[in-house]
């Protein structure tokens, strides 16, 4: 840390574990709800482009953990849940964003839904495609439809979760620690994308808070 900024905080994926599968404590719920609302409403009335990119770019600055020391433990089914787990996936794709491409360009190649068109991401995904993904899906929190964004972050995270599997298969025999490590990871975006899902459902009926 120096005095100017936080150091981006680097982390596993076992340390993503842990905060998606926080709680949320009563004695920072309010302030988490309450910020989070403040900090959405103030930046969609905004017409200040610099704003937005400000904040898509704040964790790059500051660090993940300055984020996650306000929202990392709300319920995965709130606003400041929403913003967090955002936040975190752009962070995990900018901290690997050639080994999250490559998993997301098998997803492409082998899914059977319309998730990589909702995605979004242009193809073939290479790094540089899966940032710029990442930084759309942000942006779009803030800027067009709420309930959009998240539709795409959870097919994001759908797409990628099955090239996982489908990477895990193919390390099965050869590197089972590898395997369980990506089967693990599946696991927990699947995960995400239900909850991103649940959101974008709650925010469309007017009760995401």
């Amino acid at each position: 840390m120096t005095d100017e900024f936080h150091k981006p905080t680097q982390f596993s994926g076992a340390k993503f574990d842990s905060f998606v599968g926080g709680e949320d404590p009563a004695q920072i719920s309010r302030v988490a709800h309450e910020t989070a609302g403040a900090l959405l409403v103030r930046v969609r009335e905004s017409a200040d482009q610099s704003v937005v990119d400000r904040l898509v770019a704040f964790t790059d600055e500051h660090g993940i953990d300055a984020v996650a020391e306000l929202w990392a433990r709300a319920s995965p089914r709130s606003l400041p849940g929403a913003l967090w787990r955002i936040y975190l996936m752009r962070a995990l794709v900018r901290q690997d964003a050639e080994g999250t491409a490559h998993l997301f360009q098998r997803g492409t190649e082998i899914a059977t839904t319309i998730d990589p068109v909702v995605a979004g991401a242009t193809a073939p995904t290479g790094p540089a495609e899966i940032i710029a993904l990442a930084d759309q899906i942000l942006r779009g929190l803030f800027q067009g439809d709420f309930g959009v964004a998240l539709d795409r972050a959870a097919a994001f995270c759908r797409v990628t979760a099955l090239g996982a599997v489908s990477v895990a298969d193919d390390a099965d025999l050869t590197s089972p620690e590898r395997a369980s490590e990506l089967t693990t990871r599946a696991l927990r975006l699947s995960q995400t994308a239900t909850e991103f899902v649940s959101c974008a459902r709650l925010w469309r009926a007017g009760t995401l808070d």
